[in-house]
């Protein structure tokens, strides 16, 4: 016959092993946790590289619209659009600007993006009218500038 002291020794044992044989992760589980970090990312992916993109295209329309003030002080100036700065000083990173029409009373300005900065899907465009035009990732807007993908006019 057990004595009461002897009993407790006994399931303090048995405890005991039960909490030593649970230690660590099963197979199975880590599995479980490899799979949902993989669904996680696969959402969150493709709306972290529009958020990049769209933040890229920035760059354009706010260059375009400082260079058309510029334009337009020009043509203050001299009373022609021919030989005003059509391209930023500095901080041009993700696209390439120019004049693609320059006349004495017109002008268009082009924002083109660079295929090196994996920007080659856009183009943005205004001309002395304030005409806008826009690709935003392969996505065209016809009568103003796209802010991401799939947006409309």
């Amino acid at each position: 016959m057990q004595t009461s002291t002897s009993m407790q020794l006994d399931k303090k044992l048995n405890s005991t092993k039960i909490v030593l044989a649970q230690k660590g992760f099963t197979l199975i589980e880590l599995m479980i946790v490899v799979l949902i970090i993989g669904v996680l990312s696969k959402i969150a992916m493709p709306s972290y590289v529009d958020y990049v993109k769209r933040g890229k295209a920035a760059e354009a329309t706010s260059t375009l619209a400082d260079l058309r003030v510029k334009m337009e002080q020009y043509y203050q100036d001299n009373r022609t659009y021919v030989g005003g700065n059509c391209a930023p000083a500095s901080g041009a990173k993700y696209f390439t600007y120019s004049c693609t029409a320059q006349t004495a009373t017109a002008y268009t300005l082009q924002a083109a993006g660079k295929a090196s900065e994996h920007m080659g899907n856009f183009n943005f465009t205004v001309n002395e009218s304030n005409a806008k035009t826009s690709t935003f990732d392969g996505t065209s807007g016809g009568t103003c500038w796209l802010t991401n993908k799939g947006s409309t006019c």
